[in-house]
């Protein structure tokens, strides 16, 4: 049987474009201050904003793509196993988040990354799959993870163990942290805006194709390769900083 092809829908790719672009420039801001080239408050006011939409723009597309693979995937009459499919693709992301986890606790006075962006989508991918077939069921899951989740950061606590989920010390700090919660409510609602918005891998509404624009397809590219470009892209401007200011 001749394996079938599947078109990626433009606008994913285009959204997580520019996401990507979003998260180079908060970088080279953070790389930036960090070698005390400019100073400034990276996790406040307007800029804290900045960098919780890039997060939120990223999860909440995640959710969808994870929709879009399991509806591709059930489309497939030889497709056996999904739950392994997701948990090898899971874990190989968390391993990567493992990776920085070692790079930025080499290279970083403080702050290293315990349980960052990479961390919260590998976990999440396995932890989604029972909730994939799930439609309106993942907006209440998803509001009362996302709720939860502000409430904890109002406090602190005295244990370590849970700082994955959201429970955070007094003396913890770290450069990239994104919690289960609330994060994962983030990731549950961009599934239901799959399920309802691309049903089977069928986009439900119209729109027209702009990647007649060099500036769509180029946007698109970036955000079909946004895994290499998020694993890669902060050890060059790091390094080309170090540099720069050595």
């Amino acid at each position: 049987m001749s394996k079938k092809s599947y078109a990626r829908f433009w606008e994913i790719d285009f959204l997580r474009g520019i996401a990507i672009i979003m998260m180079i420039f908060f970088h080279i801001l953070y790389d930036i201050n960090y070698f005390g080239i400019y100073y400034l408050e990276l996790y406040s006011g307007y800029i804290l904003i900045y960098l919780y939409s890039i997060g939120t723009i990223f999860l909440f597309l995640v959710g969808i793509s994870l929709s879009l693979s399991y509806g591709r995937a059930i489309k497939k009459p030889i497709e056996k196993n999904l739950f392994f499919k997701f948990l090898k693709r899971g874990f190989k992301i968390f391993l990567l988040g493992l990776i920085i986890t070692l790079f930025t606790w080499i290279f970083l006075d403080r702050g290293f990354i315990v349980f960052g962006v990479l961390h919260c989508i590998g976990f999440s991918i396995i932890l989604s799959y029972p909730f994939l077939r799930l439609r309106f069921f993942n907006i209440l899951f998803g509001s009362i993870i996302i709720l939860i989740g502000i409430i904890l950061n109002f406090f602190t606590f005295d244990f370590y163990w849970l700082i994955w989920a959201g429970f955070t010390t007094k003396q913890f700090y770290t450069v990239d942290y994104f919690p289960l919660f609330p994060w994962f409510g983030v990731i549950l609602i961009g599934i239901f805006f799959g399920n309802y918005l691309y049903p089977n891998y069928k986009r439900k509404f119209k729109i027209r194709n702009f990647q007649e624009f060099k500036i769509i397809r180029f946007l698109g590219l970036l955000g079909r390769n946004s895994l290499i470009i998020y694993f890669l892209h902060q050890p060059i401007i790091f390094s080309i900083l170090y540099l720069i200011n050595k």
